[in-house]
């Protein structure tokens, strides 16, 4: 039955028509079980749908967020969408997915967008090195929490952000690699002008430094001043820096990758150099996407936890929603090794005389060690 009001829904359950919206809202605690009951017989039977234009010259807001990622080409950020989805839609939300390939002004532009479309909120996941660009937007009461990007002093006071320990997950990667006896090391991430890459090589470099070995004599391909590039390109980059740099007179025997997508382009482009992933040389990737236990081999890699992250961005963002909080919350989540095959003992078969590590958990094999 199409065009049906909230009004003839309120007549036929024999209620008024705040009685129902209290129902379609949730706000049912001193309502009556029978009443409750009847109203939700009639909205199922009418098959009633809330308008919601209607609801937004009402409120100025509907049960809608906007989710900004910088492409869904990585199939991080497609996973991302799927766990926010899920909840958001168990809290009766909707989500609306918005592409920006990280430039600065789709992320402004999607933002005015959803915010004129009266949005209830925006996760943005930017890894931009400023957020300026959307402080106009905050201030005309967007809200907005920060995702997979820590807290930097350009950033708007009021802005939560959640982020796993970038730095922590590149350094646990970066001291697996030591353990297996590898001493000539790459650390792969094109540009590293954005906030994660800047934080993923820092822990790099200190995994080096704690081991004593001379950061400057590991390879940083291709260093700060290379071009930026798309999550879609990320597999080539990998690639090219494999057959680039097994091909120089100190090839590396292990690779620190900026991402999954980049290790994956790594092992391709190990293999067109005559060397085999998990045996000649050693891949470490970063997020633990899908494709990183089905490829071969299975890629070990550091995970984020992103049920965990999901939820608590949603939470965040709903708090806003709900009110307002003068000043935001930089969160950082914990990351895990993954152990898979695509690292081993270093080809001379030397072997790292380095204190165990603690801190951060490693899974092995899917056992938590």
């Amino acid at each position: 039955m199409s065009g049906v009001t909230i009004h003839q829904v309120a007549e036929a359950a024999g209620v008024s028509a705040s009685t129902v919206s209290n129902v379609l809202n949730g706000r049912t605690d001193r309502m009556q079980a029978a009443t409750l009951a009847r109203v939700e017989q009639v909205i199922e039977q009418l098959s009633y749908r809330p308008n919601r234009a209607a609801r937004m010259l009402r409120t100025g807001r509907i049960k809608v967020i906007g989710l900004i990622v910088p492409s869904v080409a990585n199939p991080f950020w497609g996973a991302l969408a799927r766990e926010l989805e899920a909840i958001a839609l168990a809290e009766g939300y909707h989500v609306l997915l918005c592409n920006s390939e990280r430039d600065a002004a789709r992320e402004l532009k999607y933002g005015e967008e959803l915010l004129a479309d009266g949005v209830s909120g925006v996760v943005l996941c930017s890894s931009l090195p400023s957020l300026d660009h959307m402080t106009p937007l905050l201030s005309r009461g967007l809200k907005m929490v920060a995702f997979d990007r820590t807290a930097q002093a350009g950033d708007p006071p009021s802005l939560a952000s959640i982020s796993v320990d970038n730095a922590m997950g590149a350094e646990i990667a970066t001291r697996h690699l030591i353990e297996l006896g590898h001493r000539r090391l790459a650390f792969v991430s094109g540009s590293v002008n954005s906030v994660n890459r800047r934080e993923r090589l820092r822990g790099f470099r200190a995994a080096l430094e704690a081991a004593g070995l001379d950061p400057a004599d590991a390879i940083v391909w291709p260093g700060a001043d290379a071009t930026e590039f798309g999550d879609k390109d990320a597999a080539e980059l990998g690639r090219n820096a494999a057959r680039e740099l097994l091909g120089g007179p100190r090839p590396p025997t292990a690779f620190v990758a900026i991402n999954d997508m980049c290790a994956i382009g790594i092992c391709r482009g190990a293999k067109d150099a005559g060397r085999s992933a998990g045996q000649d040389v050693s891949v470490v990737g970063f997020d633990d996407i899908l494709l990183a236990d089905l490829f071969e081999p299975p890629l070990t890699t550091v995970r984020q936890p992103l049920p965990e992250m999901a939820a608590e961005t949603f939470q965040q963002l709903r708090a806003r929603i709900d009110s307002a909080p003068a000043a935001g919350r930089s969160l950082l989540i914990r990351p895990r090794l993954v152990v898979r095959e695509s690292t081993a003992p270093a080809p001379d078969g030397a072997t790292a005389a380095i204190p165990a590590p603690g801190g951060p958990e490693r899974q092995v094999a899917g056992r938590t060690v």
